[in-house]
């Protein structure tokens, strides 16, 4: 469900985004991701579907079939993930403000990885998987972090002990940027 107070429209250098076209509150749902399920096996695995489709467990991703595609990271977002698929709004969002949020997350996967240019004075500067996000980033998060991630066990014990292999994505290839088409 896309929230009629939300427009998509260009966002400067990152393609196109999702702007608030009023006031949203804070735990207001913007958009979630209700499109096809893919699982890593997919023949038809594309730099679009990459770029867009979530993931909800270790080996499957979703699309979205509305505004969610075009909600670009943030390293210091104003809307996290609820559940599985649903972005909410982590605190009141002012009309005009980008909406954004942190595609860490919901991704764990050791080949999907990102260069950001989010321009926060907390950019990561790479974004990837859930494993690799700082431990007082994931308690900043808290309540708005896909609930797959938080009961994936070996994601959760302190970083230095989680073995650096996992199922990933097949062949994605690096993004240069946030930019959305």
């Amino acid at each position: 469900m896309d929230n009629s107070k939300v427009v998509i429209r260009e966002a400067g250098n990152f393609g196109k985004g999702a702007f608030a076209k009023q006031k949203i509150l804070k735990g207001e749902e913007i958009a979630a991701w209700d499109g096809p399920i893919y699982d890593y096996d997919y023949k038809g695995w594309n730099q679009d579907l990459r770029d867009h489709a979530i993931q909800f467990e270790r080996r499957k991703w979703r699309d979205s079939n509305g505004m969610a595609r075009y909600i670009n990271h943030s390293c210091e977002p104003n809307c996290g993930i609820k559940g599985l698929f649903r972005i909410v709004a982590m605190r009141d969002i002012a009309a005009g403000e980008e909406i954004t949020w942190d595609y860490e997350m919901t991704e764990d996967s050791d080949q999907w990885r990102m260069q950001c240019h989010c321009g926060s004075k907390n950019c990561r500067k790479e974004i990837g998987a859930y494993r690799n996000m700082p431990l007082e980033i994931r308690a900043k998060y808290a309540g708005y972090i896909s609930e797959w991630l938080l009961k994936d066990a070996t994601l959760n014990r302190d970083r230095r002990s989680i073995p650096q292999f996992a199922p990933a994505r097949p062949a994605f290839a690096s993004m240069a940027s946030v930019a959305r088409p």
